[in-house]
């Protein structure tokens, strides 16, 4: 079997809080899932338990994991701890008998199962109405077409002690239907669109974010800069409980800005700052929004591929690197087009035509990075032949990255 490509995908509650990751896979050659092979279910689930770990892969979480009929019917699942995953049966697969007897019997021992992307329909009654009480998820589509008979079915749905999970939602007015339909979570990228206003303005505290990360880049003095932090306490109060926690390892807690400056270098400084735009909330302790971990996945790809290239990269490239990462996401921050945003940043061209126009070899790994959100696994492997990569590197990398994305999301205790 060819290469498979492995990416999380969060399932958020109404809070948009991740409940859970769906892992997505395809191989290399294929553009769409393995829908009927028990040996590529079988190999990703391989690969969370026995390659990577479901702590480094999933941190707190479950995963929900598509399977076909030869899967659900194998021996191979009596193997599988039913505690780290969800097994979601493609919507595809004619149910029979020998199937409701295995979900049963599953069931019993403690594993739980989902129906997966379906329109819900009065039909579904008939074709999956034998293993109702066996489901513990069924995730819907929904349809503007067919909007009465989805409320329906999904009330019907909700009173079999069924969760729902909308799939596909990508902008805030689906996400607003389907919280008004009663569905319980929901998975797609809508948390990451813009929402581009007639009269914009920058969220005051963004807006400061943005001004003090300028500060540190155009070299203004450290007592300037402290003194700007210090204009900001809701900021300040998170940079020193960030460098207080165990994400350093000062021997004496730091009470100054100055003192962070000093130690923390303006680069990091400058770093913290950018990824601080995207926690849910400056308050008095660090929230972490799904946009977070988006955008923290994103420039870890960056940085790691370009090592991968140039293993000799200095800091000025990691640093451009970071930065095409972590912008590429300001238009859903600031609600405005990312040419906007950039015109107020004090970033090089290479970063801003990566970002804006897909070019150099930032932009080719821009590329590759939004590649792997999107599963489009021939844009992996064109890049890796355009700079001489071995197969299965780009691989590699994307698994290291969600390691690090779960550290980020683990309490600060087990990260200690």
């Amino acid at each position: 079997m060819s290469t498979i490509y492995v990416a999380r995908q969060p399932i958020l509650d109404k809070n948009s809080e991740i409940k859970a990751y769906e892992i997505l896979y395809r191989d290399a050659y294929q553009e769409s899932s393995f829908d009927n092979d028990r040996f590529a279910s079988a190999s990703v689930v391989n690969s969370v338990l026995n390659s990577f770990g479901t702590k480094r892969l999933l941190g707190e979480k479950r995963a929900f994991i598509k399977i076909d009929e030869k899967f659900l019917l194998s021996d191979i699942i009596f193997s599988i701890p039913k505690e780290f995953f969800v097994f979601l049966i493609f919507s595809h697969i004619k149910i029979n008998q020998a199937m409701v007897t295995r979900v049963k019997e599953l069931t019993q021992k403690g594993y739980s199962f989902g129906i997966d992307n379906i329109v819900p329909t009065k039909d579904i009654f008939l074709k999956y109405g034998a293993l109702f009480s066996s489901l513990d998820y069924f995730k819907i589509l929904l349809s503007d077409e067919k909007s009465s008979e989805i409320r329906m079915c999904i009330g019907e749905l909700k009173r079999l002690n069924m969760e729902i999970i909308a799939a596909k939602i990508e902008d805030e007015s689906s996400f607003l239907e389907a919280k008004e339909l009663g569905c319980d979570y929901f998975e797609g990228y809508y948390f990451a669109k813009p929402k581009i206003m007639q009269n914009r303005e920058y969220n005051p505290r963004r807006a400061a974010v943005l001004n003090l990360y300028n500060m540190l880049m155009n070299e203004e003095s450290i007592d300037k800069a402290a003194d700007e932090f210090e204009k900001n306490p809701e900021i300040t109060v998170q940079l020193l409980q960030f460098v207080n926690s165990a994400a350093f390892h000062f021997r004496k807690k730091i009470s100054s800005i100055h003192h962070v400056i000093v130690l923390l270098g303006r680069g990091q400084l400058a770093k913290w700052l950018m990824l601080m735009i995207y926690s849910k909330s400056f308050s008095s302790r660090i929230e972490i929004s799904p946009l977070m971990l988006m955008v923290k996945n994103r420039t870890e790809l960056m940085e790691r591929i370009v090592l991968e290239i140039h293993p000799d990269a200095g800091s000025n490239m990691l640093g451009e690197a970071y930065m095409v990462g972590v912008l590429s996401l300001m238009d859903t921050i600031f609600s405005m087009p990312l040419g906007e945003v950039l015109e107020n940043l004090n970033i090089s061209d290479e970063v801003k035509d990566a970002l804006l126009y897909d070019e150099g070899m930032y932009g080719d790994i821009y590329k590759v990075v939004r590649s792997v959100e999107s599963m489009n696994i021939n844009t992996i492997v064109d890049f890796e032949m355009k700079y001489h990569l071995a197969p299965n590197r780009v691989k590699n990398i994307i698994m290291k990255s969600i390691e690090a994305v779960v550290a980020l999301e683990l309490p600060k205790k087990e990260s200690a």
